[in-house]
């Protein structure tokens, strides 16, 4: 994918620090249990564990879906219509025909339903379940499978990884080359996760084959090297993340020194702060990699600013 192909993934998309037709005044629901957390599964509300889907969807056979996690902060979606754009560029790329629009109303509907106040929405919507199992596209099309569901989240989960940061380690990328598209297909990712995990870790840093610092299993990765901050710029390696693309405004806006350009293996040791962005991790400073630490060995000035500024977001969007 060229410059201009990946500038193009959020063309078209407003600016993330403006307002978003975001629904205010969520009541809670004092009827429904927290435990099992609220699905709607093609339309139909229901407790997450009572939905069933068939073996034959190829989501489940063939990794054949897209899905999206949105941030909940006091009863309201963050960041909802740039989810959603890259949810439908996501369908699009995979030639899934469904409406957006209709699955949006019925992902606010659930929310509301449900009465989580902060928490997570995940959206899936695979090709759906076909008669055969055959690689190409069923004919005539299955209807797709549309899968929300809203469970709790604690307001900062990170809360103590961000006063003294997370510890990651570096993980060779194996994943597909289209990684610009939000799919189910996240083996690589898993493997990566689960090695840091094993080594107790909080992260895994991903590397291509020719030492490029592409992204984290979960997350977007940024360094700052002699002074600006670097991240790598979108390509069809790497996915467009909706608190990344946050983060560059922000750091643009404060007049932080940003450059979309990729870091590689060997400026690790060199940087002075190193810090990964997300969804649920939002900002969170990290401080060693592979054992060694980044800079001082202490979150940094940076990191710090800019997560000041999303929280602040966060704050005039959707309350305190």
């Amino acid at each position: 994918m060229g410059s201009a192909t990946a500038r193009s993934l959020f063309r078209g998309v407003p600016s993330l620090l403006s307002a978003k037709n975001l629904p205010r005044g969520m009541p809670a629901n004092p009827q429904l249990s927290m435990n099992v957390p609220l699905a709607n599964w093609n339309g139909e509300e229901l407790p997450l564990d009572q939905v069933r889907v068939s073996v034959l969807d190829r989501s489940f056979l063939f990794g054949d879906g897209v899905y999206e996690v949105l941030r909940v902060y006091c009863g309201r979606p963050f960041l909802l219509a740039e989810h959603f754009e890259r949810f439908r560029r996501s369908l699009g790329e995979l030639r899934i025909e469904t409406d957006v629009e209709r699955l949006r109303r019925r992902t606010l509907a659930t929310l509301e339903h449900s009465g989580v106040r902060d928490g997570v929405l995940y959206v899936h919507v695979s090709r759906g379940a076909a008669p055969l199992r055959t690689h190409t596209f069923p004919h005539p099309s299955p209807t797709p499978n549309e899968l929300i569901y809203v469970r709790e989240l604690e307001r900062d989960p990170y809360a103590e990884l961000h006063a003294v940061g997370a510890s990651v380690i570096t993980f060779e990328d194996l994943r597909w080359r289209r990684c610009d598209i939000k799919s189910v297909n996240l083996l690589g990712n898993v493997l990566a996760a689960q090695a840091a995990a094993e080594a107790g870790c909080h992260e895994a840093i991903l590397i291509g084959s020719d030492g490029t610092i592409t992204e984290g299993s979960h997350t977007s990765v940024f360094g700052v090297l002699e002074g600006a901050v670097l991240t790598a710029p979108l390509a069809a390696n790497v996915l467009p993340g909706i608190t990344r693309q946050l983060v560059v405004q922000l750091a643009n806006r404060a007049g932080i020194p940003l450059r979309e350009e990729s870091l590689r293996e060997q400026h690790l040791h060199r940087l002075s702060e190193l810090f990964l962005t997300g969804t649920t991790v939002d900002v969170l400073p990290v401080t060693r990699v592979d054992g060694r630490p980044v800079g001082d060995g202490r979150p940094g000035p940076v990191a710090a600013r800019l997560r000041d500024a999303y929280l602040h977001v966060v704050a005039e969007q959707c309350g305190k």
